[in-house]
C-alpha cells in the first residue's frame, strides 16, 4: 500500500502500473489496490505473487518491461529436435544446459528474477546470470519441463531471449564507446564555449557595461554546464548512487561528490553573490575525466590477454583420414571430419557416434559420475570423456570456444586457492575511498577561512588520490605473466595459480609421460612368436589407451589390422584387458598378468598374457627428456625432489644418474600411493608443485598445491590440473617458477609505486598548488601509469628469462 501511495505521488493526473511504471489509461487492470497498464503486465504480476516472487518489485521501483505491445508469440517451431540441438550446449538425455542472450536485463530486479526461474519452474534446476554480457546459463530437466517452456516463461515475464543460430563471437560493447565518444564531444563543446564565455573573468575587465555582460555570460555558462552535469557526468552519479544503496563507497564517490561540490558552489556563486562561479573548470574537471577513461579503455584493450580455447586446452585430436590416422591441432578440426578418441581422453566438438561403444562419463560437465552409454547415431557433446575403447565420430560442430572454457573454468572443479595478494589490493580499495574523502575534509578545514584556496584543495583531493592502481596491478601483473607463459605454450588456468607456483618449495615428478618422452622409446617383444592374429588383437588392445606405454607398443607393432573388443578396461596404475570374441588378453605389469617379475635389467617390461597364457613381454628402453639431468641439478639448489614411479625399480641405477643422492625416488606406486604421498608432504607444511601427464596422478595433481600436467600430442585432459605445459618447453621449467616468483615481486613494487605516486598527489593537492582542473588530468594517468608499469617489467623480465623474442 505505501509502495502505491508513492507512485501516485508523483503524479496528481497520471495512474502509473505497478509492474512497468507506464501511464494508465484508466484502472481497468488491476488486482486489489495494484494497478497495471494493460492484462501483459497483470499476467506477469499474477504469475510472480503465485510463485511468491514479489520482492522482484521491492528491488527497483517499477522494475518490470511493459507487456503492453507484446504480441502472443508462437514458440511451436521450439519442438523440432534438429532446431533444439542446434540452440542447446549439452544434454544428456536427462539435464539440459542452454545460455540465452536476454537485451532486456537492465538492473538488479532483472538479476534476481532471473536467478530464481526455478521458483517459476520447477524443472529448471539454476539459472545463472552474466549481466555484463546479458546472458543467462540455464539448466533443466528434460523430464519436468522443455526449452520451449522456458522460452515461453522468460517471454511471459518481459525478458524474451534472443534466439541467434549463427556462431555468437565475444565483441566489446561498441554503443557503450559510442556514448562515452558522444559525452566527450558534448562535455568539450560546452568546456570551449564556458572558457570563451569567461573571458571578461579571465581579464579581470571591470567597467560597468562588461560587469553586465559578465552576468549574462554566467548564466549563459549555467546553461552550457547543464548537459555536463546531467548527461557528461551522469554514470559517475549512477555508480555512486548503486553502490551507497548496497552500502559500498567505490571510487566513483569522491569523484561525483567533487562534480557536485563544483556545481552547487557555482550556482550558489552566481546566482546570489553575482561571481562568475567554477563552471569552466568543472565543464574541464568532466572532459578530462572521460578523455581518461577513454585512453584506459584504450590501454586495457591494447593489453588485454583474453585467451581462447586454442590456449586453455593445448591439445591435438586424432583424426581419420585416407592415408589412415593422423593427429592435427584442435584449433583446425572442421565440420564433418572423423576423429579417433580413445579411453579418457576428451571429446573436443559435438559430434555424431559412428563406430564403436560410446561410455561417455560427463562429470567434467554435470558432476554426475555414472557413464552415459551412446550407440552408433547418438550425438555426443563436447566435455563429455570415453571410459572404454577407441570410438570413432564424426563431428557436427566446430569447437566452442566459450563452452570448453566454461568447463575449465568450472568452479565446482577449483581448489581453494586464496591470494593473499589479492585479499591485500582489496582490503586497501575497500578503505581508501573513505580514507581519501576524510583527508579531503581534512584538507578544506585546514585552509579554512580562505574559501577558495579550501574550496580547491578539498576538489582536488577528491579527484586526484586513486586506488585503480591497487586494483590492477595485480590482475595486469599476473594476466600478462600468463600471456607471456602461453606464447611458451605453458597454460594456467587462474591467475591465482601463478601466486602459489612462486611459493613452491618442493616439487614432486610422475615418471612415465612426464619425464620420459612418449612415442621415441625403443620397443621390443620378448616371448614366444606372436601370430598375425595375437599380433592383431594386442594391437587393437593398446590401441583404445592414450598411456605412453600403450602408444609405444602400439607404434612397435607393424601390421594394419584393427579388431574392435566386445569389452575393454583400463585399470589404472595396473594395465589393460579386452574380449575379442573367444579370446581374452591382458597387457600390464606381471602382477596384473599373473605372474611374478624377476627379471633384473635397466628396462620397463610390459607383460601380456592371451587366454590365460603368458606370451612373453614388451621390453621399452625409455628415452628421458633432453637435459633433464641439468634442469634436476638447477632444481636441485632451490627445491627439495621427489620422483614416483608406477613401474618396477629395473630402471633405478639410470635415474641415479640423473637425480642426486639428496632425490627420493619411489617405485610401484599406485595412483593412491601418489595422493597419498603428496597429501602427507602438504602435512608437513610443504608447498608442493606435482608434475604429471594426468593418467595415474590425476589425484595426486589435484591434491598438490600447484598440479602441472605435460601434454604430448595427445587429446587427455585432466580437469584437476592448474596448468598445462607442452612437453616441447619442459626444459624451461625452472625458468617458468622463478618468472612467478619476478612477477609477485613486481606487483609489490606497484603498489610501492602507486602508494608514492598517491602520496606525492596528495601532498601538492593539500598544499593548494593543484587545481581540480591539473587534478582530472593526472588521475587516469595514475591508473595508466601503473598498467604501463606492470607490463613494461613483465616484458622486460620476461625477455630476459627468454620468453620474449
Amino acid at each position: 500500500m505505501e509502495r502505491i501511495e508513492e507512485l501516485e505521488k508523483k503524479t496528481e493526473s497520471k495512474i502509473i502500473c505497478y509492474h512497468c511504471g507506464e501511464e494508465c489509461i484508466d484502472n481497468s487492470f488491476h488486482i486489489n489496490e495494484k494497478i497495471f497498464c494493460c492484462n501483459g503486465c497483470r499476467t506477469v504480476y499474477e504469475i510472480l505473487d503465485d510463485s511468491g516472487l514479489c520482492n522482484y518489485y521491492s528491488l527497483e521501483e517499477t522494475p518490470g518491461k511493459t507487456q503492453k505491445h507484446q504480441l502472443v508469440k508462437n514458440y511451436d517451431y521450439l519442438d523440432d529436435p534438429e532446431l533444439i540441438n542446434r540452440l542447446i550446449d549439452f544434454s544428456d538425455g536427462k539435464t539440459v544446459r542452454v545460455t540465452l542472450d536476454i537485451p532486456h536485463m537492465h538492473c538488479s530486479s532483472c538479476i534476481w528474477i532471473l536467478e530464481n526461474l526455478h521458483k517459476l519452474n520447477h524443472g529448471i534446476i539454476s539459472s545463472k546470470v552474466n549481466f555484463l554480457q546479458k546472458k543467462i546459463f540455464v539448466i533443466f530437466s528434460v523430464r519436468d519441463t522443455s526449452l520451449k517452456d522456458i522460452i515461453r516463461l522468460l517471454d511471459s515475464i518481459g525478458y524474451e531471449p534472443t534466439l541467434n543460430l549463427d556462431e555468437r563471437k565475444e565483441s566489446t560493447s561498441k554503443s557503450e564507446l559510442k556514448n562515452l565518444y558522444y559525452k566527450i564531444g558534448i562535455a568539450g563543446f560546452c568546456f570551449g564555449n564556458i572558457m570563451l564565455l569567461s573571458f571578461p573573468e579571465y581579464l579581470s575587465i571591470n567597467s560597468e557595461e562588461h560587469e553586465r555582460l559578465k552576468s549574462i555570460f554566467a548564466y549563459l555558462n549555467i546553461i552550457l554546464s547543464l548537459p555536463v552535469f546531467f548527461y557528461s557526468a551522469q554514470d559517475y552519479f549512477i555508480s555512486s548512487w548503486k553502490g551507497l544503496k548496497k552500502k559500498i563507497i567505490n571510487i566513483d564517490v569522491p569523484l561525483a561528490l567533487g562534480i557536485l561540490v563544483l556545481f552547487i558552489r557555482s550556482l550558489v556563486e552566481i546566482i546570489f553573490f553575482g561571481g562568475a562561479g567554477y563552471l569552466d573548470s568543472l565543464a574541464g574537471l568532466v572532459f578530462f575525466l572521460l578523455i581518461g577513461k577513454v585512453f584506459q579503455t584504450k590501454t586495457y584493450d591494447t593489453l588485454n590477454f583474453e585467451r581462447d580455447y586454442k590456449s586453455y586446452f593445448p591439445i591435438s585430436v586424432t583424426i581419420n583420414t585416407v592415408n589412415g590416422e593422423t593427429t592435427i591441432p584442435i584449433e583446425k578440426l572442421k565440420v564433418g571430419q572423423r576423429i579417433i578418441v580413445r579411453n579418457n581422453e576428451l571429446i573436443p566438438a559435438d559430434s555424431v557416434l559412428i563406430k564403436g561403444s560410446g561410455n561417455i562419463d560427463y562429470s567434467f560437465v554435470t558432476g554426475e559420475s555414472t557413464p552415459d552409454i551412446k550407440n552408433n547415431g547418438d550425438i555426443i557433446f563436447a566435455g563429455g570423456k570415453q571410459i572404454g575403447g577407441v570410438i570413432e565420430l564424426e563431428t557436427i560442430k566446430e569447437v566452442s570456444q566459450s563452452y570448453l572454457t566454461q568447463l575449465w573454468n568450472n568452479n565446482s572443479l577449483d581448489k581453494d586457492h586464496n591470494s593473499k595478494i589479492v585479499g591485500f589490493a582489496n582490503s586497501i580499495s575497500k578503505y581508501f575511498t573513505f580514507a581519501i574523502i576524510s583527508i579531503a575534509v581534512i584538507g578544506g578545514i585546514m585552509w579554512y577561512p580562505d574559501l577558495l584556496m579550501s574550496f580547491n584543495v578539498f576538489t582536488a583531493v577528491l579527484i586526484v588520490a586513486c586506488p585503480c592502481a591497487f586494483a590492477l596491478s595485480t590482475p595486469f601483473t599476473l594476466g600478462n605473466a600468463m600471456r607471456i607463459f602461453g606464447k611458451n605454450n605453458f597454460y594456467i588456468k587462474k591467475t591465482n595459480v601463478l601466486e602459489e607456483l612462486a611459493a613452491i618449495n618442493t616439487i614432486v615428478f610422475d615418471k612415465t609421460g612426464t619425464i620420459t618422452e612418449t612415442g621415441k622409446s625403443l620397443t621390443s617383444f620378448i616371448g614366444d612368436e606372436l601370430t598375425e592374429l595375437e599380433e592383431g588383437i594386442i594391437k587393437s588392445t593398446v590401441r583404445n589407451s592414450s598411456h605412453p606405454l600403450s602408444l609405444a607398443i602400439y607404434h612397435s607393432i607393424h601390421q594394419n589390422k584393427n579388431y574392435v573388443p566386445d569389452l575393454f578396461l583400463e585399470e589404472a596404475g595396473k594395465g589393460l584387458s579386452a574380449k575379442f570374441g573367444e579370446n581374452s588378453i591382458k597387457i600390464g605389469s606381471s602382477d596384473f598378468v599373473g605372474i611374478s617379475d624377476k627379471i633384473d635389467n635397466p628396462h620397463t617390461h610390459v607383460f601380456v598374457s592371451i587366454n590365460n597364457q603368458v606370451k612373453g613381454l614388451f621390453q621399452i628402453n625409455n628415452k628421458y627428456r633432453d637435459g633433464l639431468k641439468e634442469i634436476i641439478n638447477e632444481l636441485n639448489t632451490k627445491y627439495q625432489i621427489h620422483l614416483l614411479s608406477g613401474d618396477n625399480s629395473n630402471e633405478l641405477e639410470k635415474l641415479k644418474g640423473i637425480f642426486s643422492d639428496n632425490n627420493q625416488i619411489y617405485f610401484r606406486q599406485s595412483p593412491f600411493d601418489k595422493l597419498k604421498f603428496i597429501n602427507n608432504l602438504r602435512n608437513k607444511g610443504k608447498k608442493v608443485l606435482m608434475i604429471g601427464d594426468g593418467l595415474n596422478d590425476a589425484g595426486a595433481l589435484n591434491e598438490a598445491d600447484v598440479g602441472i600436467s605435460i601434454s604430448d600430442n595427445t587429446n587427455n585432459f585432466s580437469p584437476a590440473c592448474d596448468g598445462i605445459l607442452d612437453s616441447k618447453n619442459f626444459n624451461k621449467l625452472s625458468r617458468f617458477i622463478e618468472f612467478s616468483r619476478i612477477s609477485k615481486k613486481i606487483i609489490i613494487a606497484s603498489f610501492v609505486f602507486s602508494t608514492i605516486y598517491n602520496l606525492i598527489g596528495l601532498f601538492f593537492a593539500l598544499s593548494g598548488v593543484l587545481t581540480p582542473l591539473i587534478a582530472a588530468v593526472l588521475m587516469p594517468v595514475s591508473s595508466i601509469s601503473v598498467v604501463v608499469f606492470t607490463t613494461v617489467l613483465t616484458n622486460y623480465f620476461g625477455y630476459k628469462k627468454g620468453f620474449i623474442k
